[in-house]
């Protein structure tokens, strides 16, 4: 999987490898915090920077090809960062272009990706395409020296997504994330301790979902203008709801558990809108992980009951992740670790949840649900936050070298590179890795049926 994530806990690595804020909290009640829970550099500072807060790294220059929905708000995020002027903007649409300028006045406009490529100034490219069109442009993006964004899934194909994670793998000066937000977000980062470590048990099974009630479809002035906005709609162009949204969910259970599925199953139907679509607007699968270990995951656009959570379940606990939020559930007979003592308590129905977030240590009292969080930005935000640092850190890492050592050594510098410490987030692996997952399970509920996954569908 990816080199750069932190390797596998059990209680005792826990203990000795975890900060000494963690370590306390178990010994005594100090809150809880996640190492890497600053505040982002974009926020006020009224005092010394915590010591875990990274200084804002250099100036990065993006381009944002795709100007749909999703990518104006990419571009509105960019904004909010100190250090990731949006300089050129890209859509064949001209409608879309316009409207994105509002968030980006200063951002020079193309209709053409190639000519934004061509452009110098242009440092890094965030590419918000619907997913059958992004096999092209990315590699016309790593050939031109650009570090890239791209979206989650990387493609509609697996020989597309196999293409991409070959080409990010060969331009090593180039960082290359993928839009799988949760392995950027520290609420995420925080808890992987204790999915890991053994605080919930044996792991048992996972449970996932995503409720909303909306149509995916789009009106447009014109058939053929409608029918491109309309790509999600169509098995030719788009890998389903388990694609464009589950992916998000199915990676994160990916990450936690460390091992890659061995077989998917899937249902879909069109139930909630009979609008001559052939994508299901109502899914089902169950994702079959080694050791006996299942994730059943739901996705609705016919319903916004219960929204959307990850449950991991353990044979001494429970954990519930909601939104930028978690909550620890024991079993009655699980051992007592001692930290748990001290954590803020949340009910639930019946239930009572340890709350699993900074500064909930047992001084704010048994608490209702709330509103308040330690990470109050954007799970996007996030990920374009931490894109924004590593492409600052390989930056001046292979100028620095070249400077010193000249660029006749390539594997050198590659090794140089790879020695950076950046920021965790999804790499050319994850994301393939993720779209070859996204791919076979959504083949799976079209077919109504159980694929295996050998291993050699992951190999690069």
């Amino acid at each position: 999987m990816n080199q750069n994530e932190p390797s596998d806990f059990n209680r005792r690595d826990f203990l000795r490898r975890s900060s000494l804020a963690t370590l306390m909290t178990m010994m005594g009640g100090i809150e809880l915090r996640a190492e890497d829970s600053a505040a982002p550099a974009a926020a006020p500072a009224t005092t010394e920077p915590p010591l875990t807060q990274l200084p804002i790294g250099p100036t990065v220059n993006f381009g944002v090809i795709g100007l749909g929905v999703w990518g104006r708000e990419i571009v509105t995020t960019l904004s909010q960062l100190p250090n990731a002027p949006v300089v050129a903007i890209c859509d064949t649409y001209a409608s879309m272009v316009r409207r994105t300028s509002e968030a980006a006045p200063k951002a020079e406009t193309f209709d053409d990706y190639t000519k934004l490529l061509a452009k110098k100034e242009v440092q890094a490219v965030v590419v918000a395409t619907p997913t059958h069109l992004h096999k092209e442009i990315v590699l016309a993006a790593l050939n031109a020296g650009k570090h890239v964004y791209c979206e989650a899934p990387i493609a509609f194909t697996i020989e597309d997504a196999r293409a991409i994670a070959q080409a990010a793998k060969k331009n090593f000066k180039s960082v290359f994330q993928v839009g799988l937000q949760n392995r950027a977000h520290p609420q995420h980062d925080f808890l992987l301790p204790f999915i890991r470590a053994g605080a919930m048990g044996k792991n048992l099974t996972a449970r996932a979902q995503w409720h909303k009630k909306q149509s995916w479809a789009r009106v447009a002035p014109t058939p053929e203008r409608e029918k491109a906005l309309n790509w999600r709609l169509h098995n030719a162009t788009s890998l389903g709801l388990i694609g464009e949204i589950g992916i998000h969910q199915l990676d994160t259970i990916t990450w936690y558990l460390k091992n890659r599925p061995v077989a998917v199953n899937g249902f879909g139907s069109i139930i909630s809108w009979p609008d001559g679509r052939d994508v299901p607007d109502n899914i089902q699968a169950i994702i079959e992980y080694p050791e006996g270990i299942n994730l059943i995951y739901e996705a609705s656009l016919g319903t916004t009951f219960d929204s959307e959570y990850e449950i991991y379940h353990g044979s001494d606990a429970s954990v519930m992740v909601r939104e930028n939020k978690a909550w620890l559930f024991k079993e009655v007979d699980s051992p007592l670790l001692g930290w748990e003592i001290y954590a803020r308590k949340e009910n639930f129905y019946k239930e009572m949840g340890i709350a699993l977030i900074a500064n909930a240590t047992k001084q704010t009292g048994n608490a209702k649900q709330n509103d308040d969080s330690p990470y109050p930005y954007t799970p996007l935000y996030y990920a374009l936050e931490t894109f924004t640092a590593n492409v600052g850190v390989i930056t001046t890492a292979t100028e620095d070298f070249i400077s010193n050592f000249g660029d006749s050594d390539p594997q050198a510098l590659a090794d140089h590179l790879a020695e950076r410490k950046k920021k965790h987030a999804a790499g050319w692996q994850d994301g393939y890795d993720a779209t070859v997952i996204a791919i076979k399970t959504n083949e799976a509920i079209l077919k109504k049926q159980r694929i295996p996954l050998e291993a050699s569908l992951f190999e690069i």
